[in-house]
């Protein structure tokens, strides 16, 4: 008796298996369409964008309404530049007082290269001195020779070659110096030149910082809701409005394995909308999930199979959104058609209609 109780139980069990998979794919079908076609409920959806502060501070105004439609570019809020401005200032003031700082460089250079000419000069007379006294030594020693002069007077000539030359190597000593000032003028040249050159990029940083306090729709669009409001201060990253990008909107939808295994890319979907459902909105498949969303813990029947769903994506085409903007709402639900078979044909009732 036990036996015979478990497997009609069993044979019960394998009943509303059967059943719940029929149910399954029943859901996903609609009877009036034809075994080419696959629906699936989802809900209207659009890509979202945060306008956020890049750098941290008090918002100072905001400069559209909730439900505004914005362009690309246009100012949306600004931050308080107070504090940027000031900045700015004190970078200005850096850049000129390192201009005056290669001017005066500047100066020391010519400065130091004409002591640099003037030891030049300096080595020039000492040789010419040298060049005199070693003459005049020549014919101290000749008249020496010849008795005709002392030898007091051959000393004293040797000894004023003596001092000319040791004031040729002095003189040389003062045009090495005077070169290595000039030298280490043209380092402090340099060294003046790097600082207007740091200073203008604090000048050209903050300016861009002041930019950035401008927040500007990155693309066209509708405001979605006000995160923050005109006087909070927000940190770097602070949220300040939510934009919706109307020209990328979508229906996501999901289906069960054996029918999203059959769902191609590029695959002509409808879009019927509960809040209108006289409109039919042509759609493309433009996402299909790699990966199941709903899976259980184990997967080893084939009933268990059927339970993993995959999410896919209708696109609506982004001309026809550029037509009807207004009316153009997120999180309504609906219903998503996806023709599985390109041969077949569109039913009647799943003929595009859209408003004029």
């Amino acid at each position: 008796m036990n036996t015979k109780l478990k497997q009609g139980l069993g044979a019960v069990a394998l009943l509303v298996v059967a059943a719940g998979a029929w149910l399954a794919w029943s859901a996903s079908q609609d009877s009036g369409s034809g075994p080419g076609f696959v629906q699936g409920n989802g809900r209207i959806e659009a890509t979202e964008i945060d306008v956020a502060t890049k750098l941290a501070g008090r918002l100072l105004e905001v400069l559209v309404p909730e439900g505004a439609f914005v362009g690309a570019g246009e100012v949306l809020a600004r931050m308080d530049v107070a504090s940027l401005q000031a900045a700015r200032a004190e970078a200005l003031a850096r850049h000129a007082q390192a201009e005056h700082g290669v001017a005066t460089a500047r100066a020391q250079v010519a400065l130091r290269q004409s002591d640099l000419r003037a030891a030049d000069a300096q080595v020039a007379l000492r040789n010419s001195e040298l060049d005199a006294a070693q003459r005049r030594l020549a014919r101290s020693q000749d008249l020496v020779r010849d008795g005709a002069a002392s030898q007091q007077e051959l000393d004293d000539d040797s000894a004023r070659v003596r001092s000319a030359r040791a004031a040729v190597t002095a003189a040389k000593a003062q045009v090495d110096a005077a070169r290595a000032a000039v030298d280490a003028s043209r380092t402090q040249v340099t060294g003046a030149q790097s600082q207007v050159a740091a200073a203008q990029a604090s000048i050209a940083r903050i300016d861009a910082d002041i930019d950035d306090a401008q927040l500007t729709a990155p693309r066209d669009g509708r405001v979605q809701f006000r995160v923050a409001q005109p006087g909070e201060v927000l940190g770097a990253g602070g949220r300040v409005l939510n934009l919706v990008d109307l020209s990328d909107v979508y229906m996501s939808f999901f289906l069960p394995e054996a029918i999203a295994g059959r769902v191609a890319m590029g695959s002509e979907a409808r879009i019927v909308l509960d809040a209108a459902p006289d409109l039919v909105i042509p759609a493309t498949i433009s996402f299909v999930s790699a990966t199941a969303q709903f899976t259980p813990k184990t997967v080893e029947t084939a009933s268990e199979r059927e339970k993993l769903m995959f999410r896919v994506r209708a696109q609506i085409a982004p001309e026809l959104l550029q037509k009807h903007l207004q009316q153009v709402k997120t999180g309504l639900p609906g219903v998503a058609w996806v023709k599985l078979d390109p041969a077949a044909q569109w039913p009647e009732n799943l003929t595009a209609r859209v408003p004029e």
